[in-house]
């Protein structure tokens, strides 16, 4: 988000939110306040983030969210108090899973009961409507206060509802025998004026929901993971050239400092002295490590490999490379628009028309009959049949069966917003290295034009193995010689190569400037291989090369299937790598893609994602590298490969736990599907409300028929819902179904970020 200099950025931390309802509600008030240019509520992070003139304090802001009933306190650790918020609403499901089995025993079957068993059921029922569910009464009386109805409005008063009017005429019935000898049917005790009560219909709704809220609030808590992961990558201390160990946060820019070999680099800065290979894979994805010497820039968090060097500091603090991808990450996760719960859509027009019947309904028999006690039966009946039984599975449950089945298939989904984030995808972006190749180099090729490639290979191998580049100890584990040789005289030249006597021969592997001669042959061969995008290492003995060593990060077997895949489910595929163009393009044509982009640092991936946003596409990303993190969280639906960094997991929608790209599509696949079944549960649960509600109206609806009509509502969400579990996907199958032709691949690079 892009400021004026005049405006500052605040960013308060909001408790007590419950739905995406109450993020609407506090973003308008913020808006409207004198001074306020820009307000966001991010209802998963529980922050509001306000772009505001300096002569508004955060005071001011505080006071305007707590008018509306919610805390902003000055500091709060958000996960923390999400993590109290989860407990609590365990312990609440818990106590009422404990009282309301008796109660629903006791209610619905006949054999159970005994004298005075609606007392025991009043006793156990009471606390579970009231303190199991005063979440909901809190947010009822909230939405009442600002004219405004939610799920939990219907909710609270259709519990409350059933709650008083069976104490009613439970306590009616005292002195009453007119009920000697009945008993109740499918939850209905008859008082004794032949009245319902409904004690377990209460239990039952709030006790579903808590297990809703509480699944729900379980995938929302991970929302601020990938931000702490971020953090947690930078460097704690730096050790100066005196050998002094100093807190990062004391470096300024000028300031030099050690990196020995296996350190991280404490902050961005560039080489003054040394040699070395620095693992820099988490900016730019790119597996092989990239050599420096005196003058090069260095990134902070990345790895120095093999050599001792001294690095002057550039950038410090907010402004390194690392700081800039956590800022990433941080505001396309606080951009997003939350995905409001379906229920809650549905309710926004349901519960107030439920609530108007029922006032109406009273009014009426108020009018026609005059009789108080039959207009408010009717009323309170049309709340009780309103609540939302059935609904209260509907969600829940399918979102258990979905989540459930996907993590047998091996796919993580990360709550029910997600689902609905896959029904509108149309493009998929994906990340090369790690995802669609397998991410890490190997020997692919021996090229000898004259002479034994095993030989050569041995000799090879055998001096790479005293070397510690990660390149070179590729080499030396492909090695075709179960014993290795006697090596004499090991010499490393950072930066061109080493040599070293095996056998009592001399032999050189390295760049082409450490050989005096380089056959035509062999020039031509690592001409080739370097054209696909390929590392080349020659090698010889004495001064002249004899072999080409070709070091690749090779493609998944099943990455052609699975783009494939994704062209049955009407996806666009691109290919977005921070590696060069020519290893990109051979990659996008090997697997199929559409598109390839190229040479994409961090920020250019998010932004790429943005492009494609803005063109009116809808995209997914998958991909398993820090450098990936801004452009997962940019994305509509972000997919982590579960084989990659913590960062980029925390950071997506999806995680595959395999290296199976194939596992991205089931993902998807799977994600739509059981988006559908609930919304199929949705549509029978709302329409047996539907067609329930004008019946109870009329006095037309008897209550056991009624109850017994919910029963089989359940009965249905709860196998629709299981039907999930049949779903097998495209890797059953051992491969992708028959899908379009790919489009030519189109080429396109991207200047280097730096």
């Amino acid at each position: 988000m892009t400021t004026a200099p005049s405006l500052q950025r605040s960013d308060i931390a909001v408790e007590g939110m419950t739905c995406a309802a109450c993020a609407n509600r506090i973003q308008r008030s913020l808006t409207k306040l004198d001074g306020v240019s820009e307000a966001r509520v991010n209802f998963a992070n529980g922050r509001a983030t306000v772009v505001h003139d300096p002569s508004v304090a955060d005071d001011q802001l505080r006071i305007a969210i707590e008018r509306l009933g919610y805390e902003a306190p000055i500091s709060s650790d958000h996960d923390e108090a999400e993590q109290r918020r989860e407990a609590d609403l365990r312990r609440r499901w818990i106590v009422a899973i404990v009282l309301g089995v008796p109660v629903v025993a006791l209610s619905m079957v006949p054999p159970l009961q005994f004298d005075g068993w609606e007392w025991v059921v009043a006793v156990l029922a009471t606390p579970i409507v009231f303190w199991c569910g005063w979440g909901f009464h809190r947010a009822a009386w909230m939405n009442l206060r600002h004219g405004t109805t939610t799920m939990d409005t219907l909710v609270s008063m259709g519990t409350l509802s059933a709650w008083i009017w069976s104490t009613v005429v439970l306590v009616g019935s005292i002195g009453d025998d007119t009920t000697d000898g009945e008993s109740g049917m499918a939850g209905m005790a008859m008082g004794g004026d032949g009245l319902h009560i409904y004690y377990e219909t209460g239990a039952v709704i709030i006790t579903l929901i808590l297990i809703g809220k509480w699944l729900e609030i379980r995938a929302k808590r991970r929302s601020g993971d990938a931000i702490r992961a971020l953090a947690d990558l930078g460097v704690k201390t730096a050790r100066l050239e005196d050998g002094t160990d100093v807190p990062v946060d004391a470096l300024t820019p000028g300031t030099r400092f050690v990196v020995r070999p296996g350190e991280k680099i404490a902050t961005d800065g560039r080489v003054v002295d040394g040699h070395s290979a620095i693992d820099a894979s988490m900016v730019t994805g790119e597996p092989v490590p990239v050599e420096v010497a005196p003058g090069d820039d260095v990134i902070g968090a990345t790895v120095n490999t093999n050599g001792s060097l001294v690095v002057e500091a550039t950038r410090v603090g907010s402004d390194t490379a690392l700081a800039q991808i956590i800022r990433l990450v941080d505001e396309a996760q606080g951009s997003r628009a939350e995905v409001q719960r379906l229920a809650d859509r549905v309710a926004a027009v349901f519960v107030p028309v439920a609530i108007g019947i029922a006032l109406l309904t009273l009014l009426a028999w108020l009018a026609i009959t005059g009789d108080a006690d039959e207009a408010f039966t009717a009323a309170v009946a049309v709340l009780i049949i309103a609540c939302p039984c059935a609904l209260g599975l509907a969600t829940p449950l399918g979102i258990m069966v979905g989540t459930g089945r996907a993590a047998q298939l091996g796919v993580i989904i990360k709550g029910g917003e997600v689902l609905e984030d896959t029904r509108r995808i149309d493009s998929i972006v994906l990340d090369k290295t790690g995802t669609v190749t397998e991410g890490r180099m190997a020997l692919v090729e021996v090229v000898v034009p004259d002479g034994d490639p095993d030989e050569l290979l041995r000799l090879a191998a055998a001096v790479e193995a005293r070397s510690e580049h990660p390149i070179a100890q590729t080499i030396a584990a492909a090695s075709p010689s179960a014993s290795p040789p006697s090596v004499d005289g090991f010499v490393n030249r950072p930066g061109i190569g080493v040599s070293a006597a095996v056998d009592g021969v001399e032999v050189r592997v390295g760049r082409r400037r450490l050989f005096d001669t380089v056959p035509a042959n062999v020039l031509a061969a690592a001409a080739s291989a370097e054209s696909q995008g390929r590392t080349v290492v020659f090698a010889g003995r004495g001064a002249t090369a004899e072999a080409v060593l070709v070091v690749a990060d090779t493609v998944k077997p099943t990455s052609a299937e699975a783009i494939a895949a994704f062209h049955d489910l009407g996806l666009e595929v691109t290919l977005l790598t921070g590696d060069n163009a020519r290893t990109a393009r051979a990659v996008g044509g090997a697997v199929g893609v559409d598109h390839v982009i190229a040479e994409v640092l961090p920020d250019g991936k998010a932004a790429e994602i943005t492009r494609l946003q803005a063109a009116g596409r809808r995209v997914a990303m998958v991909g398993d590298g820090i450098n990936d993190a801004p452009a997962l969280a940019q994305a509509d639906l972000g997919i982590a490969v579960g084989t990659g960094a913590d960062v980029a997991i925390e950071a997506s929608d999806l995680t595959i736990v395999s290296g199976d790209l194939r596992a991205a599509a089931d993902a998807i696949a799977l994600a739509r599907r059981t988006l559908s079944t609930i919304k199929g549960n949705l549509f029978w649960a709302f329409a047996y409300n539907a067609a329930a509600i004008p019946l109870a109206a009329f006095g037309l609806l008897d209550p056991m028929i009624a109850a017994g009509a919910m029963g089989l509502s359940s009965l249905f969400v709860v196998t629709n819902s299981l039907r999930l579990r049949r779903f097998r996907g495209y890797r059953a199958s051992g491969s992708a179904p028959a899908s379009r032709p790919s489009p030519t691949t189109s080429i396109r690079n991207l200047e280097t970020i730096s």
